[in-house]
């Protein structure tokens, strides 16, 4: 995916206690870089997995709400990615509709993209999701 239009996402969830204290972060940017949001929201008590999920579809409610068609998700839970690409069941019980709500979001998109990445490049979006944590507060717009 080259297009102009192509939003690069990265997302990543935040749980102190595992499960405690929980947030996500989005960090959204153009192809050449430059960054088009910055998101995170506060959880309340939730595991990491559900943390990273719920990153996950906000990002992509985000994006369906801005018009966008064409996604590329970047998150370094491989997990959730493995899970999205259908390399990984889905068993753990809550954690089953929120991939049944995050592929529904993806059917979506004209063209999605998810990508797992090292932790070294996820660090905007894993700054904004200990942001949510540490102000116990969510920025969605």
């Amino acid at each position: 995916m080259s297009e102009d239009d192509l939003l690069r996402i990265h997302v990543d969830g935040a749980s102190r206690g595992n499960p405690g204290e929980a947030g996500f972060g989005i960090h959204a940017a153009s192809t050449d870089g430059r960054t088009v949001a910055e998101l995170y929201g506060y959880l309340g008590r939730a595991t990491n997995n559900v943390a990273e999920y719920q990153a996950l579809i906000h990002a992509l409610r985000w994006a369906l709400g801005r018009g966008s068609d064409r996604v590329e998700i970047l998150s370094d839970s491989q997990l959730l990615v493995r899970q999205l690409e259908g390399r990984y069941r889905v068993k753990n019980p809550g954690l089953q509709p929120l991939f049944r709500e995050a592929s529904g979001l993806k059917a979506r998109f004209e063209r999605i993209a998810i990508r797992h990445v090292p932790r070294e490049e996820n660090r905007e979006a894993d700054a904004l999701a200990n942001r949510a944590v540490d102000e116990r507060a969510s920025k969605l717009e």
